[in-house]
């Protein structure tokens, strides 16, 4: 009859050889959970699309969005323009900057207002000389007031296309070339991911986020030719004409920014 030594020793065998098992199973886990988080967990799933299925996506937030935060600078055959602008389909509010110049644009439906300084107002065209005195008691009196720009002034078209929000978002979103894939990248805090009009984006790139609805989030025009952060997508604000007092008449056609 075997003894309880013989007995034993497989049994204790089969233990020693087992602990180095389960260590390894133990790092064949670790392992694998080192290889690192699956990028897409915890997002909308928009990263694991296509190039043009993301930029498609991200029309399709935008379009759906009733208001958003333009804040940036575009680059133009007519200058630049530094925008910081919230718009909705019937109106928009913010200001804007020219090389010349800065000035508040308010729009409720079709009635457009400017406010600006007086030194706006009193801006001398090129060859006019030094603004006349009644000129400058004219823009003393405007000063920091809200001007109704005439549907029918020059102006009214181009300053109506910052308040916009349709036209502008077409603008920006637009990708030129054939849309490649780019990083991940963080905007705001939102992890997004890149689309890029041609392998180096020289037909602008754009960043759209991976966290909630697919909206862009920013955008880079190719060439350096601007640089846009959207922000504050379907977050209504209040839009009101101002009040009578805070409102004067420019009397002629408004100064060219």
């Amino acid at each position: 009859m075997p003894s309880a030594r013989a007995r034993t020793a497989p049994v204790g065998r089969f233990r020693r050889a087992a602990v180095p098992l389960v260590l390894c199973a133990g790092l064949t886990v670790g392992l694998t959970a080192c290889a690192g988080p699956d990028p897409d967990e915890g997002t909308n799933g928009v990263g694991k699309l296509s190039a043009p299925e993301i930029e498609r996506e991200a029309r399709t937030a935008a379009d759906a969005a009733k208001a958003v935060r333009l804040a940036g600078t575009l680059v133009s055959k007519g200058g630049t323009f530094k925008l910081n602008m919230r718009l909705k389909q019937n109106g928009a509010t913010g200001s804007v900057t020219t090389k010349n110049s800065t000035f508040e644009l308010l729009r409720v439906g079709d009635a457009l207002y400017l406010k600006a300084d007086a030194g706006f107002w009193s801006h001398e065209e090129e060859g006019d000389g030094k603004p006349s005195e009644a000129d400058t008691e004219a823009a003393d009196k405007l000063d920091d007031k809200y001007v109704k720009v005439p549907s029918d002034d020059p102006s009214y078209r181009q300053l109506r296309g910052f308040t916009e929000m349709d036209q502008l978002l077409r603008g920006l979103i637009g990708l030129h070339g054939e849309v490649v894939k780019g990083d991940r990248d963080q905007i705001g805090g939102v992890r997004t991911v890149k689309v890029k009009g041609g392998a180096e984006g020289q037909g602008g790139t754009l960043d759209v986020a991976l966290e909630g609805s697919p909206y862009p989030l920013q955008f880079a025009r190719g060439g350096g030719a601007g640089l846009v952060v959207l922000s504050e997508w379907d977050k209504d604000f209040p839009l009101a004409e101002p009040d009578r007092e805070e409102t004067l008449d420019y009397g002629r056609q408004l100064p060219r920014t």
